[in-house]
């Protein structure tokens, strides 16, 4: 694979995965930008997860370690910036791929705790990761910054929380990206649709339900484009774009990856 990120240290949170029969985005995300060069530090709340993260990664040759850290948490995002730029003397990649999901409920039903726990999850994190790794891109005078938000951010959807907390998402990335561009940081957004991913399948499932063997038909037929669901694998060759040298000139974009779901809109 060509080395489109040779030289540059990546953290990826959410590095790990929901156990299930697919990839999720971001252990997608880690492994190919370690084919792709990059020396990765894999950050997840569950440390086996980022383990076996970075296990895949040595065994195919890559370089990476993980690291346990619940980013809704300052000191670990500290740690996290600093353990990073500690092993491998630079911090040029940040994606921001921690979420939280809820049930389908308005003000009315939805409870003001897992209200607080999924905006503590989607957009306090990034607050957070973002607050401590940034000073280290701001002395190298670059970065690239991709942050996971949902098309449900721009679309339709009955999950009041989790649409909310995705829309500040793009609202958050499109303030830093104007707010640093001068010190050669570039932020941007990816917003997948319905994807093929073990958080999405094995949860909404349960949640509903119903047999996974439904819900992934029920998915596919909402998608425009011929093939049906993305997977994990979209988002992360997304994301190794806009992180890539090949971006440069991009900074405050919001990316639908959604096989045109998104494309409905007026």
């Amino acid at each position: 694979m060509e080395k489109r990120l040779e030289g540059k240290v990546a953290i990826v949170t959410g590095a790990g995965q929901t156990p299930g029969d697919t990839i999720g985005n971001g252990r997608a995300i880690s492994i190919l930008f370690a084919r792709a060069g990059a020396k990765v530090a894999a950050v997840d709340r569950n440390f086996e997860s980022a383990q076996e993260t970075q296990k895949i990664i040595i065994e195919e040759g890559g370089e990476s370690f993980a690291l346990q850290a619940d980013v809704t948490r300052s000191d670990d995002c500290r740690k996290i910036a600093e353990e990073c730029a500690k092993s491998y003397g630079r911090i040029d990649i940040l994606v921001n791929n921690v979420g939280a999901g809820s049930e389908a409920l308005g003000p009315v039903k939805l409870k003001e705790e897992d209200w607080e726990r999924i905006y503590d999850a989607n957009l306090k994190s990034i607050f957070l990761t973002c607050k401590h790794v940034i000073p280290y891109m701001e002395k190298q005078g670059s970065g690239s910054i991709v942050n996971i938000s949902s098309i449900a951010s721009v679309c339709a959807s009955p999950m009041l929380a989790y649409k909310t907390s995705k829309s500040a998402v793009n609202s958050f990335t499109h303030a830093i990206a104007f707010m640093y561009a001068r010190s050669g940081i570039r932020a941007n957004t990816i917003m997948p649709g319905l994807m093929n991913t073990p958080m999405a399948i094995e949860g909404i499932s349960r949640i509903r339900g119903i047999k996974k063997e439904d819900l992934i038909e029920e998915r596919s037929r909402m998608i425009p484009l011929k093939g049906g669901m993305g997977t994990g694998w979209d988002t992360a060759y997304a994301a190794l774009f806009l992180a890539s040298d090949e971006a440069k000139f991009i900074t405050g974009a919001l990316l639908p990856v959604d096989g045109g779901q998104s494309a409905r809109i007026g």
